[in-house]
């Protein structure tokens, strides 16, 4: 075969006439023209194949540069800030019981906050007919609403921008070329994501201003909202974080040995199960689980609470029974530094570069000071500064988890 092929693509490749157009490969004599004078071309005249494909709208695709790539990479980064200060000021707005203080949701309307006393008392009518009022806060004055409202406005607020962060940027980078193929359907999805959050988020809210006749509990959102809001909030965040780190920081060639292969899906599991402690928190949040037992690293008197399983089916203890919730998560993140710790110690067998031993070093001690915020937080009843510092702490493990296994990724071949 190779002698069917190769010998007259040889003598083809060698004719003067196609070596015309290959560049720097032009003979002094062409095919009879005047000998290895090069005569100007008229407008519109491309002397090589490379020159065609330079023009605009001709030949192959250009692919964006490294400098647009690190343009790209950092502004996923500053996208994926955006979503960290999103989840942080959600959770603040949460252990302040602000969420359900605006009772209606308009996308260009809501963004003007009340300015006279006639639309704070109009917006305060509004937030006395929902049973948060109604329960928990009938002796509540208008300044103290104005304080909750600001709250949760400032939360919405700062939804918008991450929305505006995302999708402004994402439509001038496609005109101007700078998103390969791949990134365009990460891009699309980055955006699909945000506008899909935003929506969430109502969702979420409304299930805390539903009236319900036959119950005197204090009025919460659905914690099953709730933990789908914050995880579609992480799953944008990690994804993020993820393209930005893998477009900014160069690869390692590590060589792909049975150790580095063990180390890198340690890695990955250890990252999955940060990720899920963080969301197993957000059941935390939304039964306020953090205000029994608190105690450790006993829970009460005994390891195991007696009430661990009371809610029948059995499944409900899971999602709904404070005391379950509560458990799981302490059981989670004790796992989680585990592993962190597990992880740790293993990549001290390879040999790796000093910016992934950079990566290995501070995940364990995050990983470690999360755990103390997170057991002060408890013993102090949730006081609302700490518990804010301890959900921070969560997304700090998960950031520097997520870089590791970006350290260690594979080399494509």
């Amino acid at each position: 075969m190779q002698r069917l092929l190769f010998p007259p693509l040889k003598a083809v490749m060698g004719s003067p006439c196609l070596r015309l157009l290959i560049p720097g490969a032009a003979p002094r004599t062409q095919c009879g023209c005047s000998c290895g004078i090069r005569r100007p071309l008229r407008p519109g005249q491309y002397s090589t194949i490379s020159e065609v494909a330079l023009q605009p709208g001709r030949g192959t695709v250009s692919h964006p540069s490294k400098a647009a790539e690190r343009v790209v990479g950092r502004w996923l980064l500053v996208c994926s800030g955006t979503v960290a200060g999103a989840v942080i000021l959600g959770g603040v707005t949460r252990l302040t019981e602000s969420g359900l203080s605006m009772v209606d949701w308009h996308l260009i309307k809501g963004m003007k906050p009340p300015t006279s006393q006639e639309e704070w008392e109009a917006e305060f009518q509004k937030y006395q007919q929902f049973p948060e009022f109604k329960i928990l806060n009938h002796d509540m004055t208008l300044a103290e609403f104005k304080f909750i409202w600001y709250m949760e406005y400032s939360h919405r607020m700062w939804g918008r921008l991450v929305g505006l962060a995302y999708i402004l940027p994402a439509v001038y980078f496609w005109r101007k070329g700078w998103l390969t193929h791949g990134l365009k359907g990460r891009v699309l999805a980055l955006c699909g994501l945000v506008c899909f959050q935003g929506l969430l988020g109502w969702y979420m809210v409304k299930s805390g201003l539903e009236e319900k006749p036959d119950s005197h509990d204090i009025p919460r959102v659905s914690q099953y909202r709730l933990a789908a809001h914050l995880g579609s909030a992480l799953v944008l965040y990690c994804a993020s974080l993820w393209t930005s780190l893998s477009l900014l920081l160069p690869q390692h060639k590590l060589p792909e040995t049975r150790q580095l292969l063990r180390l890198r899906r340690f890695a990955h599991g250890t990252a999955g199960l940060v990720f899920l402690t963080a969301l197993s928190g957000a059941f935390v949040a939304g039964l306020d689980a953090g205000l029994v037992y608190n105690s450790f690293p006993k829970m009460g008197e005994s390891w195991i609470p007696e009430d661990l399983f009371t809610f029948s089916p059995l499944l409900r203890n899971v999602f709904e029974n404070p005391t379950t919730v509560q458990f799981d998560h302490r059981i989670l993140g004790i796992t989680s530094v585990a592993a962190i710790t597990a992880l740790y110690f293993l990549s001290q067998r390879i040999p790796l570069p000093r910016r992934t031993k950079i990566a290995a070093v501070t995940l364990l001690a995050l990983a470690y000071t999360q755990v103390g915020l997170g057991i002060s937080t408890l013993l102090m009843y949730v006081p609302t500064p700490l518990a804010a510092t301890h959900q921070s702490g969560s997304l700090a493990v998960l950031s520097v988890a997520l870089w590791l296994m970006n350290e260690l990724r594979r080399v494509p071949k």
